[in-house]
Order: structure tokens, then sequence, then C-alpha cells
């Protein structure tokens, strides 16, 4: 059985390898390893190349965080993630918004496809807003336009449903430790340390110190890394903001 979560500790960077090809994928992997040992693969890396993705990254040693945002009716949930439980990666999302049954089923998935490939489960996070919307775009939507209090009601779904953590903004972080031990995992994207502001399509955003100020557990940092001149400078400068 597959074991690296001796290398789970936060709080710990995540570069997403938000790129389209797996050799561009591969490339910033090598270049970063063993500074980063963390990556992201997103939905448009995963269409594009597919679950040999993330056989390359394994291949390296490097733990890998799939990011799918799985959102459809229950069965539908466990039947994908009982194939992704196979990958043998570390971390993966379902969107809370799913709810409580989803939730509970794409828990159960990854569990029982972890089992049937001797793999040990990846941790399974809700992702509650994400980190593009703010209160006007939830008004527009018809959602109750205070941030703070939805991701409050979907953390606390993804806690009733046994997964280990959610996804959330560095601003709701604070408020969610607060309610939850350290054993529950945050993962916060939107993260811009302040020699790299620009937040792109990202409207809630927040340092690296300040997000690890706030409990984060896992900060996911993309543009800032791999489209930095030096990418490997750029990342060990983040961890020694998150390290000090």
């Amino acid at each position: 059985m597959t074991d690296g979560r001796s290398r789970l500790k936060g709080p710990k960077l995540i570069v997403a390898l938000d790129v389209g090809t797996a050799a561009e994928a591969v490339d910033i992997c090598d270049r970063l390893l063993p500074d980063v040992d963390f990556f992201k693969v997103g939905l448009g890396l995963f269409c594009a190349e597919g679950p040999k993705i993330i056989k390359s990254l394994k291949d390296r040693g490097a733990l890998v965080f799939l990011d799918l945002k799985l959102h459809d009716i229950p069965a539908q949930v466990e039947q994908a993630t009982r194939v992704i439980g196979t990958y043998g990666v570390d971390m993966v999302t379902v969107h809370c918004l799913g709810g409580p049954a989803m939730l509970a089923a794409a828990k159960a998935g990854i569990d029982s496809g972890a089992k049937e490939a001797n793999h040990l489960p990846p941790m399974v996070v809700g992702v509650t807003i994400l980190t593009s919307l703010d209160g006007s775009d939830l008004e527009e939507m018809g959602v109750n336009g205070n941030v703070a209090r939805e991701v409050g009601i979907l953390a606390g779904l993804a806690k009733d449903a046994g997964l280990n953590g959610v996804v959330a903004s560095a601003d709701e972080t604070a408020m969610i430790r607060s309610e939850s031990t350290g054993d529950f995992i945050i993962v916060t994207p939107g993260i811009r340390p302040a020699w790299a502001r620009s937040s792109a399509d990202q409207k809630r955003v927040m340092t690296p110190g300040e997000a690890k100020a706030a409990g984060a557990s896992f900060l996911v940092v993309g543009r800032p890394v791999i489209a930095a001149s030096d990418p490997k400078a750029a990342a060990r400068r983040i961890i020694e903001e998150i390290e000090k």
C-alpha cells in the first residue's frame, strides 16, 4: 500500500499545473522538485492528458492533488470517485453544493476504489464557494450574498459527510478553523504573494503569510510560480514566507 502521507503535513505549498500539456506539466515538476513536491492537476490538464499525467507525476515522486470539482447525482459521483481512487492520487475535490448524499457517495467511492488498487484513499475535500465569486455574484445567482455564511454552511456539510476538509478562500479560513480541529484540512486557493498581487480571475485573495496565519493547511499557487522567469526561486520565496 503506497504511503506518501508523511509528507502531507501543512502548512504546505501546492503548485497548480495550469498548463495545457503533459510536457509542460512534467517540465515544471522536474524544475521544482524537491523544493515543491505537491502539484495540482486541474480540469484543463486532466481533460487534455487523462490519467497518464497522474502516473507521470507520481513516477517522479510527486504528490498529486486532482482538482476536478465533481458535482453530479450521487450515483454518478460515486462511480467516478471509485475510478479516481485507483489512480493513487493524494487529494481530490468535489463540490459541496452537490449536497450531503453526493458528498457521502464521493467518500464511499474513493475509499472503495483505493482499497481495490491497494492504495491509501486520497483526502477528499469539498469546494465551498469558488474564489472567482464574491457576494454580488451570489446575489445574481439567487443565493444569499453573504459569502462567509454560505461557506460556513457548506463546510459543515463536508464535515458531517466525513470529508477530510474543504477548499475555501483565505477570507473564510479563520472562521472555518475556529470551528474545526487541526485534522480538518483547509485548502486555500487564491494565494498571491505581495510581489505578485495580480489576482487575474480570482476575487478573494491573500498572501501566503496571511493565509498561514488564518489557519490554512495547504496553499495553492499557480501563475506566480509557473509564469515566473525563475519558477524555482519564486517557489522558494513562497515557501520561506510560509515557514517564517
